[in-house]
């Protein structure tokens, strides 16, 4: 078993101003860990920045602004958390959004794309050299089942929902990219310090999707009667930064605290490598 301990290490953890990032952000700094927000808000960055601090008085939390929308604001982003000499031990990407219309960001890629797989793959890669600098790392992602909503091998040549966008089912597309992305990041990771592992977090009661209108606010309060709260949402994640014995794992998919196997097409070898060369494409990253 690994003598991993997340006292004292640094958590860089985005979408961590709402649901279940805020809880795992709390449930960190609590544990010892030193906590980087990173979020589009300064506003909402201060206030959980606030709430960490009254529930676990020596927790060390700073903010770095970012609108994972933008592929500049992630650069940018990236740029700030390697210009502190600190180590970044753990990366949380967490940050996700639904939106029930197809728009386009102003790097001309499709929002829910943009940031649920795009703003994973781009901060990682940027930090990646960083964090292998460490004895030892970790690459959490939040994924979901609704990968399983894809039905099938993922089509690059639809991956923004160019040939028809239906919210549910792009949005599926993107957790489906957050698994191969895992998958393969864990095959170019071996024989480093660095893990890379993703999780379900189950159906929660975190106001996600509340952006997009009165359906969805109507909606929310229903699908609330079923959820799990916020800290059990982020319990696996949680687990997955802090936890010794998830030294042992990478690459996996997991659901309260336990490795699951994903749909079949979520571990394909030859698409999870694509993915990678079609990302770096879309990021101009080589």
């Amino acid at each position: 078993m690994s003598d991993w301990d997340v006292k004292n290490k640094r958590i860089v953890i985005t979408g961590a101003t709402s649901g279940i990032g805020r809880a795992a952000a709390t449930a960190l700094a609590r544990q010892g860990a030193e906590i980087t927000i990173v979020c589009r808000s300064r506003r909402k960055g201060e206030a959980v920045v606030a709430e960490i601090c009254e529930m676990a008085p020596q927790a060390g939390v700073d903010i770095v602004i970012c609108d994972f929308e933008k592929l500049s604001d992630v650069r940018a982003a990236a740029e700030r958390l390697l210009a502190d000499s600190r180590p970044i031990d753990v990366l949380f990407n967490n940050a996700g959004v639904l939106h029930l219309k197809r728009e386009l960001t102003v790097d001309g890629i499709e929002r829910t794309f943009a940031v649920n797989h795009l703003g994973y793959f781009l901060l990682t890669t940027l930090l990646l050299e960083r964090m292998q600098e460490s004895e030892a790392a970790r690459v959490v992602s939040t994924a979901s089942i609704a990968h399983k909503a894809v039905k099938g091998r993922i089509d690059f040549d639809d991956l923004q929902g160019e040939k028809g966008y239906r919210a549910f089912r792009n949005y599926g597309i993107t957790k489906l990219a957050n698994i191969l992305f895992t998958h393969e990041l864990a095959k170019r990771c071996e024989g480093t310090s660095v893990t890379a592992n993703c999780f379900h977090p189950g159906l929660v009661a975190s106001g996600f999707a509340s952006n997009n209108g009165i359906l969805a606010k109507l909606l929310l309060p229903l699908i609330a009667l079923l959820a799990r709260s916020n800290e059990k949402g982020a319990e696996t994640g949680v687990y997955l930064c802090a936890s010794p014995e998830a030294s042992a794992h990478s690459g996996r998919y997991f659901f309260d605290c336990q490795a699951h196997y994903p749909k079949r097409f979520a571990s394909n070898d030859e698409d999870a490598a694509r993915l990678w060369k079609h990302s770096q494409a879309l990021t101009a990253e080589a």
